[in-house]
């Protein structure tokens, strides 16, 4: 049995699939050229390597599937520091690392309850659906501001960054490729007024700003490029996820009420639940890393050269890392979820796609007595890498 993207298991039980896995050939290949990793210890493993890149972008195949070095979403990928590697990423991580200071994230958590709070005033009670209404608005919120996207410039950020963010899928659809090269100059439109804006104004704890006006650790400016890959990277990781994290997250509860009771009983234990729900079912499903040198995970050796793909929703369900994988423990201690990456590319995000989530979750709970699934099955929207609900109605009674 090989393991294939396509394989419709996948879609009616993924958890199933990925067991027979990692019980029985966790360091996959398959004839169709590339590796696959589902153990816990084996994922972590090759995220912390230093022979592990994520520089897709100079791989000549990658580059060609989606239009060719010169087209615009690569040149535009190239730039970005979730597929960079060593100095290049660090020198942009640096920079973003600045932005999502202690002392910025603090300031969100007394602004996020102020967006939670709109945005369930506006949805009301009754039959809702989570994701279009919550879910969503939030962190495109969030991220926005903490990149200093002017209101009336969202839906377009998030309408032509959706389909960009494609780029990082396993193959890329004729359609999506002409997409993507259609919306990247946009994009990249957009965000030079933007630089525009912020060098013509005092500095701001925004990341535009942050960049326009602070030199690199060479003593180098920020080129418009490095600016609007750094936002456009941010806007896609720092949103995406957290709506995924969301959805699935109240998805899981709704669906196992007794864990649901103890949240609502015990809103402390909030930071622990999130950690927990990100094991459970995490946003993110796959990534992939590209072998600079031969190495050896779990025994196994892997040249390099070669594509090796890790499913981080196996990684959260290895019963060799966590006991009684298959059932939500929002007590669960030791929990570290692979689900927002792990070594040089561990999401920076993290705090504050926890803030935005736990503080959601405890606002619902404090107004409604009763929040229950509209739909037993809500749609999931076809994505590559993503666990992404289309819409997750609920009936909410105060």
């Amino acid at each position: 049995m090989y393991f294939d993207f396509k394989d419709p298991q996948l879609r009616t039980d993924r958890f199933a699939y990925y067991r027979h896995f990692r019980e029985n050939d966790p360091v996959h290949w398959t004839p169709h050229g590339y590796w696959v990793l589902f153990r816990y210890d084996d994922i972590d493993e090759l995220l912390r390597s230093p022979d592990a890149s994520s520089n897709f972008p100079a791989n000549s195949d990658w580059a060609r599937a989606r239009g060719g070095p010169s087209s615009p979403v690569v040149r535009f990928t190239s730039k970005i520091m979730l597929l960079q590697d060593g100095a290049a990423h660090k020198r942009l991580r640096r920079v973003v690392g600045k932005v999502l200071s202690r002392r910025v994230v603090d300031q969100f958590r007394i602004r996020v309850p102020q967006i939670v709070t709109e945005l369930l005033d506006a949805a009301g009670p009754g039959e809702v659906d989570v994701m279009s209404t919550m879910a969503m608005p939030l962190p495109v919120a969030v991220v926005c501001e903490l990149m200093g996207v002017p209101s009336e410039m969202r839906p377009r950020f998030r309408a032509w960054t959706a389909p960009i963010s494609q780029v990082i899928d396993r193959s890329v659809s004729p359609a999506n490729l002409i997409e993507m090269n259609r919306l990247a100059p946009k994009f990249r439109a957009l965000c030079l007024e933007l630089i525009r804006d912020a060098r013509a104004a005092p500095p701001v704890d925004t990341l535009i700003s942050a960049m326009v006006h602070s030199l690199d650790d060479t003593g180098a400016p920020y080129t418009d490029d490095d600016i609007v890959a750094t936002v456009g990277m941010l806007f896609i990781a720092g949103h995406e996820t957290t709506i995924n994290l969301i959805g699935n997250g109240l998805l899981a509860l709704l669906r196992n009420p007794d864990a649901l009771s103890l949240l609502r009983a015990n809103p402390d234990i909030m930071p622990t639940a999130i950690e927990e729900l990100s094991r459970y079912d995490p946003s993110a499903r796959f990534a992939a890393r590209l072998l600079t040198s031969d190495v050896k995970i779990g025994g196994t050796p892997i040249p390099a050269g070669e594509c090796v793909f890790v499913v981080f929703d196996s990684a959260g369900r290895d019963p060799d890392r966590y006991p009684n994988p298959d059932h939500l423990d929002l007590t669960r201690t030791g929990v570290k979820s692979l689900a927002f990456s792990a070594g040089p590319h561990a999401c920076m995000g993290k705090t504050l796609a926890t803030v935005e989530a736990g503080t959601l979750f405890t606002e619902l709970l404090h107004r409604y007595r009763t929040i229950e699934l509209a739909s037993t099955n809500p749609p999931v929207q076809e994505h590559w890498h993503l666990q992404m609900l289309a819409s997750l109605p609920v009936r909410l009674t105060p």
